[in-house]
């Protein structure tokens, strides 16, 4: 059987394996794992939204399929939040549909808008999907810088002119994943008034637009004039209202990037199921302090870990938003790179955090620690990197040894 598989072999390995494993081992063993890897919401769905889950699936009916562009009572939700919280107009028939999760909803826009070759602009360290969604699509990615500056700026008119063929679509992301930045509305415009003159297509993930700490809330590139000629958002409910395995997320913007993702849908996907539109729908709806309760425990994990990691020695840059701390490897371990520095907290720590290799190569000297564990637990993390930290030569011998035996299995054996 044939088993090379043209965009399978565009993937690289998956960088979080090898830590994905070692921890699976030392749990088996018997670990007490402090899991920080993942951003995956350990908080409970608020009960009302759970509760009209429940009320909808008691209606066979609702057990059919759905709307691949999702069913028009959460659309208008989506326009209303939008309304409220930016101020922005939303179409729903035309500039809103429903997808099943942002992730899947950028895949899609992707295997949409990429013809063979062409040039993609990614901010580079960036969640894995911006850039390989498409890869996938057979592609080309140019990376860019994440933060949003004016060296980003220089950057991006850099790629337009260097770039053969013309980049067609540029991916941002602020409140950023991984590396928690945010961008303000002059970037924004400044943006947007680049992608106009150049006809550049612009996707905005706006996924962590309500997990802010301070008084400003992340704005939306929509809010911009103009910005729908060009720009398309992706949002999500997953953290705003933990339902990140409820899978359901949005895109809103411009018609022609909404229809060109409804058409690939509708090929795909039958849409979420109703009762979970339903929810949703609960959700933006909804009242609103579970929001704001979600908001004020993940600012509390942030200065508890932020307070414990300083104590321990290691300072890291305190987030104004997201469920991220992006932490600049320590020394004396900056030269072990992410992945055997990621390692080495698993074993000598028994803490789990996400290497920053994972997210492109320009984020290999972080890693990313999200704040997915209770205030008790980011105390006991801490205290064991204060000891790991205060007595780090073994940990590092461990760490040499582990490279020479991996160097040495690679070498070919003797016949």
């Amino acid at each position: 059987m044939h088993t090379e598989f043209h965009r399978i072999k565009r993937l690289p390995p998956y960088v979080f394996s090898e830590v994905n494993a070692m921890k699976a081992a030392a749990r088996a063993a018997g670990a007490d794992i402090i899991d920080f890897g993942m951003g995956n919401p350990d908080l409970p769905t608020p009960p009302h939204i759970v509760e009209k889950l429940v009320e909808t699936v008691q209606d066979p009916r609702t057990h059919r399929y759905s709307n691949s562009r999702g069913i028009p009572g959460l659309r208008k939700a989506l326009a209303g939040y939008y309304e409220r919280r930016f101020g922005v107009d939303i179409a729903p028939e035309r500039e809103a549909i429903v997808t099943i999760g942002s992730k899947e909803g950028l895949a899609n826009l992707a295997q949409a808008i990429t013809g063979p070759g062409d040039v993609m602009l990614v901010p580079n360290p960036s969640y894995p999907i911006h850039q390989f969604g498409f890869i996938i699509a057979d592609g080309t990615v140019r990376y860019l810088p994440v933060a949003p500056d004016a060296e980003f700026m220089v950057a991006l008119e850099r790629a337009v002119v260097h770039s053969q063929p013309k980049p067609v679509a540029l991916v941002l992301c602020y409140p950023a994943n991984p590396t928690a930045v945010t961008a303000d509305l002059d970037f924004y415009a400044q943006v947007v008034d680049f992608c106009r003159a150049h006809e550049i297509i612009v996707l905005s993930d706006l996924a962590y637009a309500e997990i802010y700490f301070d008084d400003n809330p992340p704005p939306s590139i929509l809010q911009v004039p103009g910005a729908k000629d060009v720009a398309v958002e992706f949002t999500s409910l997953s953290k705003t209202y933990s339902m990140p395995g409820w899978r359901i997320g949005f895109a809103a913007g411009n018609p022609q990037l909404i229809g060109a993702l409804a058409r690939v849908k509708s090929y795909l996907d039958y849409g979420a199921f109703t009762p979970i539109q339903v929810a949703a729908t609960a959700a933006l709806n909804g009242p609103q302090d579970c929001v704001e309760e979600t908001r004020a425990i993940y600012r509390e994990r942030r200065d508890v870990l932020v307070e414990g990691l300083t104590r321990a020695g290691w300072d890291v840059p305190v987030p104004t938003a997201s469920m991220y701390i992006w932490a600049p490897i320590p020394e004396p371990f900056a030269s072990l790179g992410s992945v055997t520095f990621s390692k080495l907290l698993l074993k000598h720590a028994h803490v789990a955090v996400s290497p920053g290799l994972g997210f492109g190569e320009y984020g290999d000297g972080h890693v990313r620690i999200a704040l997915v564990e209770n205030t008790q637990r980011i105390r006991q993390a801490t205290r064991s990197l204060r000891q790991l930290f205060a007595e780090p030569d073994k940990a590092l011998a461990d760490a040499a040894d582990a490279a020479q035996m991996s160097v040495a299995a690679k070498q070919p054996s003797e016949s």
